[in-house]
């Protein structure tokens, strides 16, 4: 069973390197479950409708989100209507959308997946270890392989929620600071990990965004706006494969690929 979790699309460049790339991709690593992180899809911020069934035509599966959820005022038209789509599952239990689904994927598999955000750097939202621990309890007898999207910015915290979940789930995959990191690794007690998938978008950026404004940002220490870089475009995820069996993760490979401009 191979499955495949990209890192944040960020607007339209990263839309183009999925509808390009995605396709020899996914043929090359055999992949019948896709995954990827839409919480910057649509402009930079937040996801539209256009752009969620935009995605969701392109044969990925899920989309995850996270902290960027609700900068698109749009998606509460249709977060509650989309089961393919789920956002963190610590934010308080009367936000909309749901933080956790159960899919039906190749070999009669039933595939969790699970998007949790963290709270080092970030809002503080409900303890994602707790708010985690129950819906594994709740999906362990529902689900084959548990997959969570941990949406987080410190390092730090991504580990010590992989070992805290190594082995009760199948994997922890780091999102939300854009850049791939290369500790791909399968956890001793079988749970893959990496502590960021990386940013699917434009590579000559700023974490998708164009260099100059966010220098400025930073410089000027004023308001900018920020708009999505252009030009080459990228990428990144990573393929996981599982024992259709025992339902052991029996590799983990970091993937990044260019398009030209």
């Amino acid at each position: 069973m191979n499955i495949l979790v990209i890192g944040d699309i960020v607007g339209r460049p990263g839309r183009r390197a999925i509808r390009t790339l995605l396709p020899q991709i996914q043929k090359d690593h055999n992949i019948m479950f896709t995954i990827a992180n839409a919480e910057n899809a649509a402009g930079g911020r937040g996801l539209s409708r256009e752009v969620m069934k935009e995605l969701l035509s392109l044969n990925i599966d899920v989309l995850t989100m996270g902290n960027h959820v609700w900068d698109n005022k749009e998606i509460f038209g249709f977060v509650d209507d989309e089961h393919r789509l789920i956002r963190p599952a610590n934010y308080p239990p009367y936000c909309p959308g749901q933080g956790y689904h159960v899919y039906s994927a190749a070999f009669n598999q039933k595939i969790a997946v699970v998007n949790a955000s963290g709270r080092v750097f970030l809002p503080s939202l409900d303890c994602p270890f707790r708010v985690v621990d129950d819906i594994v309890a709740e999906l362990q007898e529902k689900s084959d392989l548990i997959i969570v999207d941990f949406h987080a910015e410190a390092t730090s915290e991504k580990l010590a929620f992989a070992h805290y979940f190594d082995g009760r789930v199948a994997a922890v995959l780091g999102t939300h600071t854009h850049v791939q990191t290369a500790d791909e690794k399968i956890l001793p007690r079988g749970t893959a990990y990496i502590t960021d998938l990386g940013m699917t978008g434009p590579v000559d950026s700023i974490l998708g965004m164009q260099k100059e404004q966010v220098i400025q940002k930073i410089i000027t220490q004023r308001p900018v706006r920020l708009e999505v870089a252009k030009g080459a475009c990228q990428i990144q995820a990573v393929a996981l494969t599982f024992d259709e069996a025992s339902h052991n993760c029996i590799s983990i490979a970091r993937i990044s690929q260019k398009l030209p401009a």
